[in-house]
């Protein structure tokens, strides 16, 4: 988004509704879901209060609004990682890469967009993301396990609700390097904790044929 003169960010006439959601997703990313205010983010666009309060009833809708953007952040990082997934080799071993990079994806979000991240989850996580009722992470990841049943590695009976281990193992990991204990972390030490917690996952969810095969 380009900028004026004296600072203050420029917008398209009939845009001023995204500009300051965006402009709340940078005062989140900067300071987390708490430095969002309307008064803030009008003066990031360089516009009244008033004319805020004509796209956003309130802090919260505002707040909700740089959710969204955020929550598209996190997705479009763990679509990257997924990206860099050879298509060919074996299937079996592709599907754990796929899932792997998703959780790695979801976890150097966390690590280099820490305010946004935050920012993510200020609502509830039975959102209306992708119009689905569910958020957009938790929809990718139920693909890859689908994925995982469809080689033989993940049994059919063990699929229903699965999504709630492997996301609890990569969201708590992901809180634990950007505000908890392991925040501290060199960068070594910390890919040896994203290595072993995404193996954890793997090796949990190899209830299938080809997971017991493998394992």
């Amino acid at each position: 988004m380009s900028t004026s003169t004296g600072g203050r960010r420029s917008y398209h006439h009939g845009d001023l509704r995204n500009a300051l959601a965006r402009a709340a997703a940078e005062l989140a990313a900067t300071g987390g879901p708490d430095a969002v205010t309307i008064r803030g983010a009008a003066r990031e666009v360089g516009v009244t209060p008033t004319a805020a309060y004509r796209h956003f009833e309130n802090q919260a809708e505002l707040l909700e609004a740089a959710r969204s953007l955020a929550m598209d952040g996190m997705v479009a990082a763990m679509a990257g990682y997924l990206a860099r997934v050879p298509t060919d080799g074996d299937p079996v071993d592709r599907a754990l890469e796929r899932l792997r990079s998703t959780g790695r994806g979801y976890i150097r979000f966390a690590i280099e967009e820490p305010g946004v991240f935050r920012t993510c989850f200020t609502g509830g996580l039975r959102g209306d993301d992708a119009g689905m009722g569910q958020p957009a992470p938790y929809l990718l990841l139920g693909e890859m396990l689908d994925e995982l049943v469809a080689v033989g590695y993940l049994a059919p009976d063990d699929r229903p609700d699965a999504e709630a281990g492997p996301w609890a193992a990569v969201h708590g990991l992901a809180m634990l390097l950007t505000d908890g204990p392991l925040s501290d972390l060199g960068e070594a030490e910390r890919e040896t904790a994203i290595a072993r917690t995404l193996d954890l996952v793997t090796r949990g969810l190899a209830t299938g044929p080809q997971g017991r095969r493998t394992h």
